[in-house]
Order: structure tokens, then C-alpha cells, then sequence
């Protein structure tokens, strides 16, 4: 069963790239005391995301912490090294890319996504979902193959 606006957000551990390569990055440390905007896509580099799902949420950083969220973070089902190239690529500033290689986040969430029929494994859904020291206080999921609710600027409107 999926999460649910009200609940608190899984333990997690997230694999992101550090100054001295990668390193963990802990819900707990993520969540706590703060209001984090999250966002998952099913894959770094891929049509959707990289053309509209993260660059809405690098133009609109400073929108959203003007609204009182403390960080942006975008998870997806690929290793710490995409996620990284990813960032780059796409400009991120200070949005936390976090690997979670195996979506065993999206899976404690209830939201995975199951791609192995197109030779992409185990996902997470696209959703975005508004954290507050770590209770999950807005959550927007996609319908399949949809891009509306999980935007930056849907979220906007909900802060």
C-alpha cells in the first residue's frame, strides 16, 4: 500500500555523490527540522524527465524556497554515477540527486514502478511530495505516462 498525505517517510538510505565520491545521505538527515520538496522520476536522462520534470524544479528553486522549502531533492532508480552525470548535465545548483540504485525507497514507499518489460527494471513512479520534518504534507502521484501534479509549479500552488 502506497503512502499517504499524514505519514511519516520511510527509513532510507540514499547513495549521492560527495567531494570525495559517493557517500549516504540518511532520510533522517534529508527530512529532519526541515521542509523538503521531493520529486522521483522513473529515470535520470530520459525524454520527460530531462526535458520538463527536473528543469521545472531548477528554474523554480528560488520560487519554492522563497515559499519556506528549505531543499529540493530529485530521487530516481539509477546508481549514484547517473544521477551525478544527470546534475551536471542538467545544472542542478543545490538540488540533492540521490541514487536509490535498487528503489528500495520507492518500493518502502509504495510507489515503484515496474518497467522490466521494457528492459528498465524496477522504478519509482513519477511523484512529488512536499516533506515536512519528515511527514509527508502534500503528495502528488502521476497517472501513467502522465506529467501534471508531480511539477515544480504544481507545487507551488500547494505551498
Amino acid at each position: 500500500m502506497a503512502v499517504q498525505e499524514g505519514d511519516k517517510v520511510p527509513a532510507a538510505t540514499f547513495k549521492v555523490m560527495g567531494a570525495d565520491g559517493p557517500a549516504d545521505m540518511t532520510s533522517e538527515e534529508l527530512f529532519a527540522g526541515k521542509t523538503v520538496a521531493l520529486f522521483s522520476v522513473p529515470g535520470a536522462f530520459t525524454p520527460t524527465c530531462s526535458a520538463k520534470h527536473l528543469p521545472g524544479f531548477v528554474e523554480k528553486a528560488g520560487d519554492l524556497k522563497a515559499k519556506g522549502v528549505d531543499a529540493i531533492a530529485c530521487t530516481a532508480a539509477n546508481d549514484v554515477f547517473v544521477m551525478d552525470a544527470w546534475g551536471k548535465d542538467q545544472h542542478v545548483g543545490d538540488i540533492a540527486m540521490l541514487a536509490d540504485g535498487s528503489a528500495d525507497f520507492a518500493k518502502a514507499l509504495g510507489l515503484e514502478l515496474d518497467l522490466m518489460g521494457r528492459g528498465m527494471g524496477m522504478r519509482g513512479q513519477r511523484y512529488s511530495m512536499i516533506v515536512k520534518d519528515g511527514v509527508i504534507e502534500k503528495l502528488n502521484v502521476e497517472e501513467g505516462g502522465a506529467f501534471e501534479v508531480s511539477s515544480a509549479e504544481h507545487m507551488l500552488g500547494q505551498l
